[in-house]
């Protein structure tokens, strides 16, 4: 080979080495920023969850009969759209002190995840 090839060649692999970094850092910068993105929007839903729909909402009945756990919970208000994630509302839960009791709730979606975990930690409906 000459030196001239050998030189091209120098240079050809110093610019795929090159692009070849700014394609890793790329990618983990914008790993990153979607990591800080996904945690803020966690920490958000677990310190500040909004309900759901805005006042007045739409009122739905939950019953517990006592033997779920508070994941269970979580789970079920999720399904029947009273909140959005329930993780969050587990962590929250354990949060608050709430613990699983046996009974009827009538839930509003304009109700914060704070403000439902505050009514079911209340006296269930007819026990009052």
């Amino acid at each position: 080979m000459s030196r001239v090839t050998k030189e091209i060649n120098k240079m050809s692999l110093a610019v795929i080495s090159f692009c070849g970094r700014l394609v890793l850092y790329t990618l983990v910068a914008v790993l990153l920023f979607m990591g800080a993105k996904k945690g803020y929007e966690f920490g958000y839903s677990i310190f500040y969850a909004p309900g759901i729909d805005k006042a007045p909402g739409v009122e739905k009945v939950v019953t517990l009969d006592g033997s779920e756990s508070v994941s269970e919970v979580g789970k079920l208000l999720e399904d029947i759209g009273l909140i959005r994630d329930h993780s969050a509302f587990s962590i929250q839960a354990k949060v608050y002190g709430y613990e699983v009791q046996e009974g009827v709730w009538t839930l509003n979606t304009s109700l914060s995840s704070k403000e439902m975990i505050n009514l079911l930690k209340e006296a269930p409906e007819g026990d009052e």
